[in-house]
């Protein structure tokens, strides 16, 4: 099938991914009054007096919006706010069928943080939480920073987060097939962006000590004057061994390279480079760092790629999900990193022992178990931290 081709057909046939829904009847004298004039005053004023009250008499509690700006949509880049709208559509209708969320695409025509940040905190009332979506770096760091310290209610950037939890799944599925350990590997990251940032900061939480990461320049080390702050942030704790030089210098002696990059940027001779066994994630999309086929033909003993056409998929659609239902259940005032880290832990342990090989490291995006395992964890680890509010 072309994908591409029947998906525009699709998108017109669609005219929209998503909808909104009555759950509440209003046939008739009595139940327009109960539902709306004159009965709705009532909740309108205790809502007045307390607002809290509006995650319980209102769907606040279970509404979440996906934002962008439309700058860094998918692999397309800055297409704009209303070109990014089949995406986000797409991401609620994923909100709703795994983890019964109610998510709303909100495609901001801005480019510019305060008004970003404003927008979004005029918006607080309506919503439970806040899924941030294809804003570019290194502004998207900005916004989320703000955010989280000026709202009362869970922030969370997929592009940075999301990706990091569902990689660092897979990481913990593939070092059990190869008998490594966290402490022990060396990590290969390409792509300093959102995601690559965020990556190399959570798998140093799950005590990986030695992360050297790369742009489209090459090695990022402490004391470069052309690194932006996240970059210089970064690299302060990482590159211990202070590498320099290309892409190929980094990989070289690797156990785990994880590109979130461009295509073809990676060689079979850099994946030969690598350590014994090495585990090797392309999440470039449509096309990876290096073909699966040319990973495994160079000695990969595990690939993971961002796309449905093979096995492995690293796909944050494992993650926000469930993710937001056990914080909107548990009325959690932020995400966490502990709360992510859960969040990781379950999704890998749906794959059984049994099932578990180098083409089966992660459950497949539409498995129910995944998303309430990390609804479940997620909950707990947020009334265990205190942050919950019910």
């Amino acid at each position: 099938m072309n994908y591409s081709d029947e998906s525009l057909k699709k998108h017109f046939e669609w005219q929209g991914k998503i909808e909104t829904k009555v759950r509440v009847p209003v046939g008739s004298r009595e139940e327009l009054s109960l539902a709306y004039t004159p009965g709705v005053a009532r909740a309108c004023k205790e809502i007045q007096a307390n607002p809290e009250l509006s995650f319980q008499l209102t769907r606040r509690w279970n509404t979440v919006p996906v934002i962008t700006d439309g700058t860094a949509v998918l692999g397309l880049g800055d297409i704009g706010p209303e070109a990014g709208m089949p995406v986000m559509e797409g991401k609620c209708a994923l909100f709703k069928e795994f983890a019964d969320v109610d998510a709303f695409p909100l495609c901001i025509r801005s480019k510019d943080v305060d008004t970003i940040v404003n927008t979004i905190k005029l918006l607080e009332g309506s919503f439970g939480g806040v899924n941030l979506e294809d804003i570019s770096a290194p502004r998207c760091f900005e916004i989320e920073k703000r955010l989280k310290e000026e709202l009362d209610i869970p922030i969370f950037h997929d592009d940075q987060h999301g990706t990091a939890v569902v990689s660092t799944a897979a990481l913990i599925n593939s070092l059990k097939l190869v008998g490594k350990k966290m402490e022990d590997l060396h990590v290969c990251i390409n792509g300093a962006g959102a995601a690559g940032i965020a990556i190399a900061k959570f798998l140093l939480k799950f005590d990986v000590r030695d992360v050297v990461m790369c742009d489209s320049k090459g090695v990022i080390c402490e004391g470069d004057p052309r690194l932006n702050a996240p970059k210089k942030e970064i690299a302060s704790f990482t590159n211990r061994r202070k590498i320099t030089g290309t892409l190929a210098n980094a990989i070289a002696g690797a156990d785990v390279f994880i590109g979130v990059s461009t295509a073809n940027c990676v060689s079979k001779d850099m994946i030969r480079s690598m350590a014994k066994d090495p585990i090797v994630f392309t999440c470039a999309n449509p096309i990876p760092e290096i073909p699966r086929e040319d990973a495994f033909d160079a000695g990969a003993a595990i690939v993971g790629t961002g796309s449905s056409e093979y096995p492995n998929q690293i796909n944050n659609v494992l993650v926000f999900p469930g993710l937001f239902r056990g914080a909107l259940d548990c009325r959690a005032s932020d995400i966490t990193s502990e709360m992510m880290m859960a969040a990781s832990r379950a999704i890998a342990s749906i794959v059984s022992d049994d099932e578990l090989s180098r083409d089966k490291i992660l459950p497949y995006a539409w498995d129910k178990r995944a998303h309430q395992a990390v609804a479940e964890a997620v909950a707990k680890v947020a009334r265990d931290i205190g942050i919950a509010r019910k």
